[in-house]
């Protein structure tokens, strides 16, 4: 049964001032833990509603912009070498840096490769990325900021009428991932998720393969963000205002899933052929982030204001099924001592990728990997138009290996030519929206959860996402 979301909202008394807040669902899910009741309840209502679609975003081509003007709202490590790669490509213009510390938004101007580029500095207040987005000569919006800030930024932006491109994860609430969807639909304005592991080389190769039949039916996938940053959780330096702590402090669950899932579902034709049905999500007990913190707290008094009632497990596993019977497994691990991974495998009928341990591997038998000369001869054949293009500038600039050049020059390229995205709001919300799910599954004995569809069944038509160039491709880059 369907229920039209805002009457369940309205009914359910959770349509307030602001809705469902990322801090009450931390605190929700640390009740839930301690207490072991179901105070997370009204995730699993939320995951099970429906909305009447006003428009659909998926191939949705808005009109073409000749010189996109980018006003950035946060630049710490991830804003300020954003503003960096953008002042290489051609038909950019910088017209706004903001952020809450001046030094920061100074020292990001200053960054800036390229001539006409006239960037106001917004550093008076924590409200200032709301002139921002007021600015009637601002086309896009790129948020950066700190998890919590992403979707009110968002939302603000697209009401102004602006394109928004959001860091990860783009929502923390299932029902700020709804308010995505809706605003998007109704402001016919792009809400891009900024995943870059979609445009690692390895990553587009293999989907590129999967477009041309090269593993057959796909089965399964694997995907993870395995990543050791437990000590820098605590580092004043490295994360501001303690923020990425509070997250790993006050909720437990896949916090960070779109590194790994984002790949997988371009791959298995998500929201565009099939949709991610239901999960269910299990986390090891925390053991070595809560040690770390009392041990830092001696020094650092500040820190305790920032931490919750209970830590994330270590590990956390979640397990995805689609409506076609696909499978996906989903990892998440910050704080064990391990070698980085993403896993990134594809696992079909007649083939099976794998990147991580490295390096890259593909296989079409249990005999074992293709040799080197074998993989290369795939490559050759396979490696998409987009690589082929940009690959080696991308390089030059940097990010993540040039994925995050890729990533950058794409969504330009498409706003500039009047071509659909390829990650839009159902994908930002989708992608997104596991982080809270898992956290209800692990709060209640790894129960499986309905995952929604943000698509309102629009993903039965929905095409694949489109990587072959044969549109577009004409913004140029200039490395000077």
């Amino acid at each position: 049964m369907t229920t039209n979301r805002r009457t369940f909202l309205k009914q359910s008394g959770l349509a307030g001032a602001g809705l469902l807040g990322t801090s009450l669902l931390g605190t929700a899910c640390a009740e839930n833990v301690k207490a072991g009741d179901d105070s997370l309840a009204h995730i699993r209502q939320q995951a099970s509603q429906s909305h009447i679609q006003q428009f659909n975003m998926c191939g949705y081509a808005a009109p073409a912009i000749e010189t996109v003007r980018i006003g950035f709202v946060g630049v710490g490590n991830r804003g300020s070498a954003a503003v960096e790669r953008m002042s290489y490509i051609q038909g950019v213009a910088i017209n706004a840096i903001c952020d809450v510390r001046p030094a920061k938004a100074e020292a990001t101007k200053q960054r800036i490769k390229s001539t006409g580029h006239e960037a106001t500095l917004y550093t008076e207040s924590d409200e200032s990325w709301k002139t921002v987005c007021d600015r009637d000569d601002i086309d896009l919006v790129y948020i950066a900021t700190h998890w919590k800030m992403h979707t009110p930024i968002a939302l603000y932006a697209m009401e102004q009428g602006k394109h928004v491109a959001v860091e990860i994860p783009a929502a923390t609430t299932v029902e700020d991932c709804w308010k995505l969807v809706e605003a998007s639909e109704k402001m016919k304005k792009h809400c891009v998720i900024l995943e870059n592991c979609c445009y690692d080389f390895f990553e587009l190769l293999t989907l590129n393969l999967v477009r041309q039949g090269f593993f057959g039916e796909l089965v399964h996938a694997e995907g993870a963000y395995i990543h050791d940053i437990l000590h820098s959780l605590v580092d004043p330096e490295k994360r501001y205002d303690f923020w990425r702590l509070e997250e790993n402090t006050k909720r437990n669950g896949n916090l960070y899933p779109t590194h790994g899932l984002g790949p997988i579902c371009q791959a298995l034709d998500i929201n565009r052929g099939d949709r991610l049905e239901y999960m269910t999500s299990m986390a090891s007990n925390d053991f070595m982030l809560s040690s770390l913190v009392e041990e830092a707290a001696k020094e650092t008094t500040e820190l305790r204001k920032h931490v919750g009632p209970t830590s994330r497990g270590n590990m956390n596993t979640s397990a995805i099924r689609t409506a076609k019977g696909k499978t996906i497994m989903l990892q998440h691990d910050v704080s064990s001592p391990r070698p980085y991974s993403r896993i990134h495998l594809l696992s079909g009928t007649k083939a099976t990728a794998q990147k991580y341990p490295l390096p890259a591997r593909i296989a079409t038998g249990h005999e074992g990997w293709l040799d080197e000369q074998a993989f290369a001869e795939l490559e050759a054949k396979y490696t998409p138009a987009i690589v082929k293009k940009v690959g080696e500038l991308a390089k030059q600039v940097g990010g993540h290996g040039g994925m995050d050049f890729l990533m950058d020059w794409r969504l330009i390229d498409c706003l500039r030519n009047g071509l659909p995205v390829d990650m839009d709001v159902y994908d930002a919300a989708l992608w997104s929206v596991i982080g809270p799910l898992s956290e209800w599954s692990v709060a209640n004995r790894s129960a499986p959860i309905d995952i929604p569809d943000f698509t309102n069944g629009a993903w039965k038509a929905n095409q694949p996402v489109d990587i072959s160039l044969e549109k577009g491709g004409t913004t140029t880059v200039n490395l000077g």
